[in-house]
């Protein structure tokens, strides 16, 4: 394989040799495709290494050439990767192989699109498989974190925006200081979503004392354009002026989850869950939920909404045996 540099984006695409083989025009297009037809760079990440290992593996398997590329071969690629993938995942391969032979052929590289008649495996669920905190959990956790540093008062902070705003952390992370700004006497956070939406949301009053805190002991209110969530300098306890990567808020939120004694294997999107669920529980509206959490169908938001898993607990426990 050789190599191309995606100019820009932040993912290094490697150009398969089945691409580089079809000539100038197919790289071209082939690289296009994660450059034009993808703005999402979470999106163009994961299709990136989906197209390369399906033609690193139709290389594996003795093909030459793209027009060599047959729908019975991309079936048995689906095939074998249902074996060791969930279903969700093999979707999404299937669907970016699909979506980059239809850019080829419109690119008049390739005459038809061998993964158009494939089928994926069946796959559909009702609720999400995000695990979810109880209100007494997510209350202990922020209330019982050690805020004594500002790196603390900044995880408290994070974690709180995570949960009242139903924000995902690729959002959060994107804050500036100046997106958290006053309007009709309250604070609010404007998140940049995926898919390129804005979402403006009021902010909680424990959100707005837990954020004016870290600001304030951060000294970065003048800071207007900086990131509001900065990362630490090594064990220091002090910032840089560098935002923090989700990697980082991974790895933040397991180590505080330990410390507050909570077992479950939570992440960074549990708290958007927790914030929905609760927000439902407390008698709020599904389509004001869908509003606040960004999504195009309350059928997604749906997926979030855990008020029955303490139901279905509570008839398990109803068997005598």
């Amino acid at each position: 394989m050789t190599s191309a540099q995606l100019v820009p984006a932040r993912t290094a695409i490697l150009l398969p040799t089945l691409i580089a083989g079809a000539g100038k025009s197919a790289a071209r297009r082939f690289l296009e495709f994660f450059t034009v037809n993808i703005r999402n760079p979470n999106t163009r990440a994961a299709y990136a290494r989906a197209a390369g290992a399906f033609l690193g593996w139709c290389e594996r398997q003795g093909v030459t050439s793209l027009a060599s590329v047959q729908p019975v071969l991309v079936a048995a690629y689906v095939e074998q990767l249902g074996e060791t993938m969930s279903a969700p995942t093999v979707k999404q391969h299937l669907a970016c192989i699909r979506m980059l032979f239809d850019w080829l052929v419109i690119g008049q590289v390739m005459p038809t699109n061998p993964a158009h008649s494939v089928r994926g495996p069946r796959h559909s669920v009702s609720k999400g498989s995000t695990k979810v905190l109880s209100s007494e959990e997510a209350t202990a956790l922020l209330t019982g974190m050690d805020v004594g540093t500002v790196v603390g008062l900044r995880d408290r902070a994070l974690i709180a925006a995570m949960t009242y705003t139903f924000a995902r952390v690729g959002a959060v992370v994107a804050l500036t200081v100046e997106d958290y700004y006053s309007q009709k006497k309250r604070w609010w956070l404007r998140l940049h979503e995926k898919n390129g939406k804005v979402n403006e949301m009021p902010c909680h009053h424990k959100l707005e004392a837990y954020l004016d805190e870290y600001i304030r002991a951060a000294g970065i209110a003048e800071d207007r354009k900086g990131p509001l969530f900065r990362s630490a300098l090594g064990k220091t306890g002090k910032l840089t002026d560098r935002p923090m990567l989700r990697g980082d808020v991974w790895s933040m939120v397991r180590r505080r989850a330990s410390d507050a004694g909570i077992a479950t294997a939570i992440g960074c999107h549990t708290f958007r869950a927790t914030g929905i669920t609760d927000y439902l529980t407390n008698g709020g509206r599904i389509e004001v939920a869908q509003r606040m959490a960004g999504h195009s169908n309350a059928k997604t938001t749906g997926l979030y909404d855990r008020r029955n898993d303490d139901i279905s607990v509570g008839e398990v426990e109803r068997i005598g045996i």
